[in-house]
Formats: structure tokens, C-alpha cells, sequence
């Protein structure tokens, strides 16, 4: 392996890494979600991954376009950019729309008791509410939700910054294969980097003593995913 190519390759893993951890989108949306929702970890590293991929994809896909095309590199840049603002703007309006429905649940959320009876059991008394969660031995969940997809193509149109102008144009110089290999080491780290954050923060949510705001889970989603779109606008990250 030449040595421009071991540079590159570390250039890769180095950007992947911090591109994710500085992009609060790439992993908050995730955790609190996977929290509101009550995903299994199985499923919230499944919907990590296919957004992760769908991240990443988009961008490789767009660069070998300007790549076999001869592009300049500066309009790829102002596509990508585009595609920025609107991932912000679609992280502002799902965040917001889905805060509002939570906050909504919530405040309709009023638990209250019963008592009831199955054949051959003596009768039980449950507290629960209809529109919240509650366990219950003979209920059956649906856990089929448009959520994950709308995530998905958020994170299609999220553009990755730095793969593009500082990865793959330089890469391509050797030739496409050694502009796809660099992109591929930048998606893996990118991806397994997600995969991580997520794991240890929902690991970590699930640790907090917040039982008195499990109602307002759902907003705290929406809110998180409205903050994520707000730092992509006007913060620029």
C-alpha cells in the first residue's frame, strides 16, 4: 500500500469519526426515539444502520456522478449544501410535528384503574392508560410505524460534508477503485462510529430516573429531533 494511500485512509477514519460525533443528528435522533418508541436494541441499531447507509450511499453515489462526469468539485459542493438545508428543514418540521403530537399525548394520557376477569383466573385490578404504554399478559402490540422511514429519508437527503471535496476527488487521482475504497473506509467509520453512540446513549437513557417523564417521552423525541434540525440551520454542523 503507497503511502498516499495510507493517508488517505487514515484521513478517512479520522473524518468519519469526527463528522459523526460533532453531528448530533447522526445519533440524538436515535436514542430518543429508540426511548419513546420502545424499540428493542436489535431494532434501533437496524434503523441506525439503514439510515447510516442511506447517508452515506447518497453522498458516494452523487461524487462518482461528478467523478466519471468531471464535475467540478465546487458544484458538488453547492448540491451537497443544498441537500443540507433540507435535511434541516425536514429534521425542524418532523422534530416540530412530532413534539406537538407528543405533548398532545400526553396531556390526554390519564391513567385510571378497572378490574376484570379472564376464564378459569380470579378477578385483577390493573391501572393503565389507553394511550400510553402498559403490560398487560393478554395484549398484543403493533409495533409497525412510518417513523424509521421518515428517518431514512431524512438522512438520504443529509449530505456528508468532507467525503466528497477531501476524500474522494484527491482519491480518484489513482483511479475509481482507490476513490471507492476510501469511501468505503469513510462509511464504515461513519456507521459503526453511529452505532456506537447510540448503543452507549441509550444504554445510558435507560439508567436515568425518569419515571415522572415517560409520558412526555414522545416530546422529548420531537424536541431532540427539532434541536438536531435548528443545530444543522444555524449552527452549521
Amino acid at each position: 500500500m503507497s503511502s498516499e494511500m495510507m493517508l488517505l485512509g487514515m484521513t478517512a477514519i479520522s473524518l468519519g469519526f469526527f463528522h459523526t460525533i460533532l453531528g448530533p443528528d447522526h445519533y440524538l435522533p436515535f436514542v430518543f426515539m429508540s426511548k419513546a418508541k420502545g424499540w428493542s436494541i436489535s431494532k434501533t441499531a437496524g434503523v441506525t444502520f439503514l439510515c447510516g447507509l442511506g447517508h452515506i450511499l447518497s453522498s458516494v453515489l452523487l461524487g462518482f456522478i461528478g467523478i466519471i462526469l468531471g464535475v467540478a468539485v465546487f458544484k458538488l459542493e453547492t448540491i451537497e449544501s443544498f441537500r443540507g438545508e433540507l435535511a434541516g428543514w425536514f429534521l425542524l418540521g418532523f422534530g416540530f410535528t412530532y413534539c406537538v403530537w407528543g405533548l398532545h399525548q400526553a396531556l390526554r394520557n390519564k391513567s385510571h384503574a378497572h378490574s376484570h376477569c379472564h376464564q378459569a383466573e380470579k378477578q385483577h385490578i390493573h391501572k393503565h392508560n389507553h394511550r400510553g404504554k402498559h403490560s398487560h399478559i393478554h395484549q398484543s402490540q403493533d409495533n409497525r410505524s412510518v417513523t424509521p422511514w421518515i428517518l431514512f429519508t431524512i438522512f438520504i437527503f443529509g449530505p456528508c460534508e468532507p467525503l466528497i471535496p477531501l476524500l474522494m476527488y484527491p482519491a480518484a487521482k489513482g483511479g475509481l477503485v482507490t476513490a471507492l475504497s476510501v469511501a468505503l473506509v469513510f462509511g464504515l467509520t461513519t456507521i459503526i462510529t453511529m452505532l456506537g453512540v447510540v448503543f452507549i446513549g441509550s444504554f445510558g437513557l435507560m439508567r436515568l430516573p425518569l419515571t415522572n417523564l415517560e409520558k412526555y417521552s414522545h416530546a422529548l423525541a420531537g424536541l431532540t429531533i427539532f434541536l438536531c434540525g435548528g443545530a444543522i440551520k444555524f449552527l452549521g454542523l
